[in-house]
Formats: C-alpha cells, structure tokens, sequence
C-alpha cells in the first residue's frame, strides 16, 4: 500500500484532482489518488479517459489474448552484446569464473525446470494486472527516484488500444529484476534527461517487471533473448505491429538515436493511416448525413403520405354523415307522410252544407293557396288542426290565427289549454277564414 503525504499535501492534492476533474466527494478523491500512488497527472488522465469512454484501468474489460503482430521479418533488431574481456587480466577473470557461471546457470534452469512440473508457474494467471503494473511503479520509484518517463497505468491490453486510437507509438520496457543490467539501465539511461524528454514527447510508455503475472504474459508474447528489452509498437496495415526490438546495455544516446531512427522509418505508415482514417471519418459523415438526409425526406413523404390519408378519412367521414342526414331525412319525411295518411284516415266525416250546426271555414295557406271545408260546432279545435297537417302543401309545423278578433287558436294541447275547446267554445261563427301560420323555420 502507498504512504501517503503529509495532511495539508493530501487536502491540496485531493482539491487539485476535484478541481481538475469535477469530482464531488474529497473520500473519493483521495481514494483515486491512492489507487494512482498520488501521482496526480496519472489519476486526472485516467479519470479523463472514463468520462472519454475508455475503461478505468482499475475496471478492465476482461483479458483478451495478446494479438501483436510479432511475425515481420521487416522488425529493425538492435542488440547490444556484453563488452568482452580485455588484457591478459580481464581474460584471466573471465575463464576462472566461466565454470562457475555455466554451473550456476545450468543448476538455476534445472531446478526452475523441475519445479514446474511440481508447482506451475504461479505467473501464468494473471489476477490483478492493474495491481502488478502499479506495484512496479512503485518499486521502480523507491529503488530509482521518482524522476523518469510517464509510465503508463493500465493493462498492457489498454496501452495497445490508446496507442492504436490515438496513432501513436508505444514503447514497451520488459524489466528482468534478476538480471545484471537491469539496475545500470533503469538508473543511467531510462531515467536520464533527454531519454524522459523524447519518451514523454513522442510515445507511450509502459512498462512491468517480468516477475509479475502481467509482465511475465507480455513477455511470452514478445519473446525477449536477454534484458534489458525494449518494443517499439504502432499501428501497421491495420494491425498493432512491432516495428523495433532494443535489447542489451544501451547508453542514452544510442537509445534516442535508435528510438528516432526507428519513429522516422516508420512515420510515414502513421501518416498514412491518419490519412486513412480521415478519410473514412468523411465518408463515415458523408454516409451519415446521406442517411439523415433519407431519413428527413422518408419522414416527409411519412408526413405527406398521412395528411392524404387523414384528408380521404375526413372526407369519408364526411361523405357518411351527409349520407346518414339524406337517409335520417328520408326517413323523417317517410314519417310524415305515414302520419299524414293515418290523421287523414282518422278525420270525422264532412257535415251537409245544409246542417245549421256545421261551419264553413276557408283556410288561407302559406302558399297563398285557399282550401275551404266544413266542420261541426261540436268537433275539437284538434280535428282543424288534423286536417291541414294531413295536407300535402301545408308546412309541417304551424299555428292558425283568427283575424276577428286576431289570435291563436288553441288546436293542441297547452299548459294552459289542457284540452283544446270545441269550435263553438272558440267562437266561430258559421263561416270564418282562418290563417295558417309556417312555424317550420323557427
């Protein structure tokens, strides 16, 4: 576990991060910045990433094989052998020791070899393997400084993506704990000055110890011969390719001279393939827009299409209620006339011309037609009333008014009329013109 600083470092790193990136709660800053060894330009890149869609190299997608192209026989190789013994001395030293070095090393590979067959190679899973890079960041700090390239904090898996998505190259350092060069190389070259520069400037960099389960999977995949071991890696044809493989004591000029030569040989591979991709980014957009454009004048049409379909149900509906009115009209004007008919067939016989209780009444129509009939003084104002509605030409509501005195007739039943008076009760004489009245409009 990280020490943390010191409690004002802590606050001021904690308010850095949330300044920085947005987050609310101080506990969870501070738990990112553990997570991250309180390096802060590590914790707010990948709290960036999240928040871009990229996975938190704390939460890593499940492991996937390796699928680097390691097969081009066009992979520039650079190894720098171990200088030979010189002088009489050197070479003295170097034969007394030899037996010494090829027992040692023959026992120390039988025994690793024997042991495998009892206890597989606790190495072969990878359990934690966020775990197994930040563990190596630290012992690097502790046992190098804290001055050195921007190590990358995340899955190997994770590395080769960023790299692939943002066109970059990759630098990959396999570091042997064991190993005699290993503590020259780490203190003298990689964290010498202009080495941080041009890592820092050009590349990613990631780096493990093969001692641990993810390093040790990175390592069969590249296939190292000796340590220290770098790989240059870049997007290739379309594949995640190593393009360069460094092995050996390398000094610091010599390693920028065969990182640049490297980059330069392979840049335009990256060019092209910003090309390509920017290319299909266009014709991505240009498909995308085509599509929004099918799509608007679909809709269009869609919306076209349903006002027609809404007009014709409109009109339908329409035409079927002035089709129901003309039926509902027919059958109310059937209606009438079948009542015509029966108050036809119900009115009282005309009374004899000579009857003196009969009286002659001529009707003045709408029209301005006259029909003239005789009724008895004893007959209801409803039998008047019965007569003109069973007329062809008289209107289908209407009222009779006397002129003498004028007035309404009371042919039909009222509030105030319960039952209509006779034509006597009424007041009319043996010959009376009455008027009809159309109260149809109203």
């Amino acid at each position: 576990r990280s020490v943390p600083p010191q409690k004002d470092l802590t606050k001021g790193s904690c308010l850095c991060l949330q300044d920085l990136t947005g987050i609310e709660s101080m506990d969870q800053c501070r738990h990112t910045l553990e997570q991250h060894n309180w390096n802060i330009e590590a914790a707010v890149q990948d709290r960036l990433n999240e928040q871009e869609g990229v996975p938190s190299v704390f939460n890593p997608p499940p492991s996937r094989p390796l699928q680097v192209n390691t097969a081009d026989h066009r992979i520039y190789s650079y190894v720098v052998s171990r200088p030979q013994p010189r002088g009489l001395l050197g070479w003295g030293y170097y034969l007394i020791m030899l037996p010494f070095r090829f027992t040692y090393y023959t026992l120390l590979d039988i025994f690793r070899f024997a042991v495998r067959f009892i206890r597989p190679d606790p190495r072969s899973r990878v359990t934690d393997p966020v775990g197994d890079i930040v563990s190596f960041i630290h012992m690097f700090e502790e046992k190098y400084g804290r001055i050195h390239p921007v190590f990358y904090q995340g899955t190997y898996s994770q590395a080769l993506n960023d790299a692939k998505r943002e066109l970059r190259f990759l630098l990959v350092y396999l570091h042997g704990d064991d190993h005699q060069d290993s503590d020259e190389f780490c203190r003298n070259t990689l964290c010498a000055p202009e080495v941080i520069t041009l890592i820092n400037t050009r590349m990613l960099f990631w780096a493990c110890s093969t001692n641990k389960p993810e390093g040790y999977r990175v390592s069969q995949a590249l296939r190292e011969n000796t340590y220290p071991f770098l790989a240059m890696i870049m997007l290739k044809d379309r594949r995640m390719t190593v393009v360069g493989r460094l092995e050996g004591l390398i000094q610091p000029d010599d390693l920028i001279n065969q990182l640049t030569f490297i980059m330069d040989a392979n840049q335009t591979y990256l060019v092209s393939e910003r090309l390509e991709r920017e290319e299909r980014n266009q014709t991505q957009v240009l498909r995308q827009q085509q599509d929004e454009a099918y799509l608007a004048s679909l809709r269009a049409d869609q919306e076209k299409e349903r006002k027609k379909k809404e007009e014709r149900e409109r009109k339908r509906r329409r035409e079927e209620e002035v089709q129901q009115q003309k039926l509902a009209e027919e059958r109310r004007r059937q209606t009438l006339q079948e009542e015509k008919v029966r108050k036809s067939e119900c009115l009282p016989p005309e009374p004899h011309p000579d009857d003196p209780e009969s009286v002659k009444i001529i009707f003045k129509l709408p029209n301005d037609s006259r029909v003239e009939r005789r009724f008895h003084f004893s007959q209801s104002l409803t039998v008047i009333h019965d007569f003109l509605f069973s007329l062809k030409e008289s209107p289908e509501k209407f009222q009779i008014e006397a002129n003498f005195p004028r007035r309404v007739l009371p042919c039909l039943p009222t509030e105030e009329w319960p039952n209509p008076p006779t034509l006597q009760e009424a007041g009319l004489s043996h010959t009376e013109v009455l008027f009809v009245q159309d109260l149809t409009d109203d």
